[in-house]
C-alpha cells in the first residue's frame, strides 16, 4: 500500500520539490504580511505551521481535481499515468482529498476560528474550478480564459496564507498586499506556461501544451511576459517594504538567465531546453518569494536585534 502512494506522489505530486516551493510560497506571504503591519519579529511558529500545512493541501487537492478532471482523457490518451493504470483509484484520491480538507479546518480552528471564512471562500473556488465553472466545453475551446481562470486560485491561497498572520490579531488586510496577491498571480502563470512549453519530440497526442497550441515563439514570448509583469507587480510590492534595491537586482539576474535559456531553446528547441525552461520557472518564483518576503523581513530583524542589544 506504502509503495503504491510513494510510487504516485514521485510522479504526479513530488513531495520534496513542491514541498520546497510551497515552504517558500507560504513561508513569505506570512512574512510579507508581517513586514506591511510594520513588525520587525519573526512571527510564532503556529502561523507558519497552519499557512504551510494549509497551503501544501491545497496544491494537493489541486492535483488530486486535476486527476478527477482529466480521467477520460487521461484514460485515452495517457493509459501510463498512476490513475488510468491503475495504481491509485479516484475513490482513494477523492478520500485524501476529504482528509485534507478535515486537516485544514483542524489548522484553521486551532489557529484563529475566523479564519474558516477565508477556508471557505477558496473551497469554493476550488470547487467550481474542478467543475471548469460549468462551462467546461466552452473554456476548454478557450485555452487563454481556461488558464486565466483556473490561475486565480493560486492568489486566493496566497491570500489565506497571510490572513495566518494578519487576521489573528484583530486586523484587516495592511494596505499593500494587493501586489504581493499579483505576485502570485502571475507567477503562477510563470510556472503553467514553463512546464507546458515542450520540444517537438516531446509533444504527446492529446496534450495540449501552449508550445503546441501558440507555437514554441509565441509561448516562450507569453512566459517572458508573464516573467517579466510578476517582476514589475515585485517591484511595486517591494515598495510596500522597502526593499526595491536588492529585489531588482536578483530578479534582474534571474531575467537575465531566463531569457538565454529561451533563445536557446528556440534556436535549438531540445528536451533538455524545454526541461531548463520548466526549472528555472521554479527557481524564479522560489527566488522571488524569498526575495520578497523571507530575506526583507530577516533582514529587518537582524538589524532589529542588534540595535536591541
Amino acid at each position: 500500500m506504502a509503495n503504491r502512494w510513494w510510487i504516485y506522489q514521485k510522479e504526479r505530486f513530488p513531495l520534496v520539490g513542491h514541498g520546497v516551493l510551497i515552504a517558500a510560497f507560504s513561508f513569505s506571504a506570512v512574512c510579507f504580511s508581517s513586514l506591511l503591519r510594520d513588525d520587525a519579529t519573526l512571527p510564532a511558529w503556529p502561523t507558519f505551521l497552519v499557512a504551510y500545512g494549509t497551503a501544501f493541501l491545497f496544491f494537493l487537492q489541486l492535483r488530486i481535481a486535476d486527476e478527477f478532471k482529466d480521467f477520460e482523457e487521461d484514460s485515452r490518451y495517457r493509459p501510463y499515468r498512476p490513475v488510468p493504470r491503475g495504481l491509485v483509484t479516484l475513490r482513494e484520491l477523492g478520500t485524501v482529498g476529504m482528509l485534507g480538507a478535515l486537516g485544514q479546518l483542524a489548522l484553521g480552528l486551532w489557529l484563529h476560528p475566523p479564519l474558516v471564512l477565508v477556508l471557505a471562500g477558496v473551497w469554493l473556488y476550488l470547487v467550481l474550478m474542478s467543475k471548469e465553472f460549468f462551462v467546461g466545453e466552452w473554456l476548454r475551446a478557450r485555452p487563454i480564459p481556461y488558464m486565466l481562470s483556473h490561475m486565480v486560485i493560486v492568489p486566493l491561497i496566497d491570500f489565506y496564507a497571510t490572513a495566518c498572520d494578519w487576521s489573528p490579531r484583530g486586523a484587516g488586510a495592511p494596505h499593500g498586499l494587493l501586489w504581493f496577491v499579483a505576485v502570485s498571480y502571475f507567477n503562477g502563470l510563470v510556472i503553467e506556461m514553463g512546464r507546458k512549453i515542450r520540444a517537438p519530440e516531446d509533444e504527446e497526442a492529446g496534450v495540449n501544451t501552449y508550445s503546441f497550441l501558440w507555437g514554441r515563439r509565441n509561448a516562450v514570448l507569453a512566459w517572458l511576459a508573464a516573467m517579466s509583469t510578476t517582476a514589475l507587480c515585485a517591484v511595486l510590492a517591494a515598495r510596500q517594504i522597502d526593499f526595491v534595491g536588492p529585489l531588482s537586482v536578483w530578479l534582474g539576474l534571474l531575467l537575465i538567465l531566463a531569457s538565454g535559456t529561451a533563445w536557446r531553446f528556440l534556436r535549438a528547441p531540445t528536451s533538455r531546453g524545454g526541461k531548463q525552461i520548466e526549472n528555472i520557472s521554479g527557481l524564479w518564483t522560489i527566488g522571488m518569494y524569498l526575495s520578497l518576503g523571507a530575506a526583507p523581513l530577516l533582514w529587518r530583524w537582524w538589524h532589529f536585534t542588534r540595535g536591541a542589544s
